[in-house]
């Protein structure tokens, strides 16, 4: 029990971050479960199973609220799909952890330009198709890979853009549900078939994984109404501050190996 209220308030607080600023809840939940043992394929699919319920309400939060872009959404999740099976069909292959100094510096620098950006004029404009489709494949493979990832990758980029803030979180958090149950049915597949060696048991951590689904369905209906309401330009530098604190915690755990 003590298990599951402590990653209830992880899920909760995760999912309060990542609905309103379109990132973080699957970052901030990889890093704990990693943190009590869980190799980082079984992080990742713990994850995801969480979110297929979190991403779910997010989405019909901020679809309640009417700030979603639907000729985004059909361009973005797409290429997201692509990407997440991609992903999970490497991670239970190899150790993708390699990649994350490159992750680390691309958030750290998009991060810097969109803190830096909330303090000039905001002109909101359609983002370009060309960018679209990278940002999709690029998100929905460092989601799978890396247990998080979506919401830092896809959310910044298009900010960094000049796409709104409303429309692109919400987009964005909304089109997650389906890069994540692609990603869910691409771990089972593996499972299944044999090609997933190490899965290892996660009966020892229902607890941890129904603690964050709770958590994250409690706190997904705020998320609508908090990018509806708070102004543009605090939730760009909110954006820029989490993401910029992403990187240094990210970079800490990789020099020190915690």
């Amino acid at each position: 029990m003590l298990d599951f209220f402590t990653f209830a308030l992880v899920g909760f607080l995760a999912q309060a971050v990542d609905g309103a600023l379109g990132m973080a809840y699957g970052v901030i939940s990889s890093t704990v479960l990693l943190g009590v043992g869980l190799p980082p394929a079984q992080v990742s699919a713990s994850v995801h199973a969480a979110e297929l319920f979190t991403t779910a309400a997010s989405g019909s939060a901020h679809l309640y609220h009417r700030n979603i872009d639907w000729k985004l959404f059909a361009r973005l999740a797409p290429f997201g799909i692509i990407g997440g099976v991609t992903g999970a069909y490497v991670l239970t292959s190899i150790d993708g952890s390699a990649i994350k100094p490159f992750i680390t510096t691309y958030l750290a620098a998009l991060g810097v330009w969109i803190f830096v950006r909330s303090f000039r004029k905001l002109p909101s404009k359609p983002v370009s198709g060309k960018l679209v489709a990278p940002l999709g494949l690029t998100g929905g493979f460092l989601d799978a890979s890396g247990g998080g990832g979506w919401g830092p990758i896809v959310t910044t980029g298009l900010l960094g853009a000049g796409g709104a803030p409303r429309y692109v979180i919400g987009t964005v958090n909304a089109s997650e549900f389906l890069i994540t149950l692609s990603v869910s049915l691409a771990f089972l597949i593996a499972l299944i078939t044999g090609h997933w060696e190490d899965a290892g048991d996660l009966s020892n951590h229902l607890a941890s994984i129904a603690g964050l689904i709770v958590g994250g369905l409690m706190a997904a209906p705020l998320a609508g109404w908090m990018v509806r309401h708070i102004p543009e330009k605090v939730l760009l530098r909110a954006v820029g501050v989490v993401i910029c604190t992403l990187a240094i915690t990210q970079t800490i755990q990789q020099l020190f190996g915690s």
